[in-house]
């Protein structure tokens, strides 16, 4: 691992908390070079700065990924810096919980802003330095990227959407070393249900399961390392993750009712 990642450039959207803090810790103690982006400048500064007082490198890039132009900054700026792009992980995501037919257009805009064009601006700005040397595009998914979700189809269609791209990004540059990894890591202790939006926008505040209970970001962050290692086009954390993708084609009925009763469990639930 360490050989692998050692002095390699990676870039790590929505790195101030949850998945992409891990991410950034676990890139680091691999020897790579970690550039940290967020909209929250205090955070990924302090995350940067335990990361130089242990005798390792990193940057922080204040960035909000719906900004075409932050994108484009924070690309520039690791070139820059750096000298290239080996990985870049695509991890700013925000959720939702609402039924479509009663959620603001303005929810689902916002959810598609972060978790797709985010994804678009910054791969298509890193694009050029990430096949120049055949390094590798991380696109943080997740099982609604395979099958919608109840009370989630702004976020289902938001992750749709992106392996959609990621699928084309990857058949355009076939011949040119380029790998791309779409990661679907299951429910994870994090903040992102914490700060899901409500039908009106509004935040959620708490989270519907128990978060202590959940896969921890740590563990997720190394096997999305081991998965770039071992260049895997996809890589999907769960069983329920992988018999959704088997199920779907011949048992579409039986899995449409298996996420109906998974998530008509949940507290305040808004199924009816």
């Amino acid at each position: 691992m360490k050989k692998f990642f050692n002095d390699k450039v990676v870039i790590v959207t929505g790195a101030s908390s949850g998945i992409g803090k891990a991410l950034a810790f676990e890139f680091a103690r691999n020897g790579s070079i970690v550039v940290l982006a967020a909209r929250s400048e205090d955070k990924i500064a302090e995350i940067e700065k335990q990361i130089r007082d242990n005798g390792m490198k990193a940057m922080a890039v204040k960035t909000d990924v719906t900004s075409r132009e932050d994108c484009r900054i924070l690309i520039e700026k690791s070139v820059k810096e750096f000298g290239g792009i080996d990985i870049l992980v695509n991890n700013a995501g925000i959720s939702m919980k609402a039924l479509f037919h009663e959620t603001d257009i303005k929810v689902l805009q916002r959810v598609m802003d972060v978790n797709f064009w985010g994804s678009v601006h910054c791969a298509q700005f890193a694009l050029p330095y990430l096949i120049e040397r055949k390094g590798t595009l991380v696109g943080i998914s997740s099982i609604g990227g395979f099958h919608g979700l109840p009370g989630r189809a702004g976020y289902s269609a938001s992750k749709s959407a992106l392996h959609g791209l990621y699928e084309s990004i990857r058949v355009e540059n076939i011949k040119k070393g380029l790998n791309v990894l779409i990661f679907a890591p299951g429910f994870t202790a994090s903040e992102i249900r914490k700060n899901a939006l409500l039908a009106d926008g509004s935040i959620q505040g708490g989270s519907p399961r128990n978060e202590e209970k959940l896969v921890q970001p740590e563990y997720v962050a190394q096997k999305i390392l081991k998965s770039i290692l071992r260049k895997n086009k996809y890589k999907i954390m769960t069983i329920e993750g992988y018999l959704t993708v088997l199920l779907k084609v011949f048992l579409p009925n039986l899995v449409d009712r298996g996420y109906y009763n998974e998530f008509a469990k949940e507290p305040d639930n808004i199924l009816k």
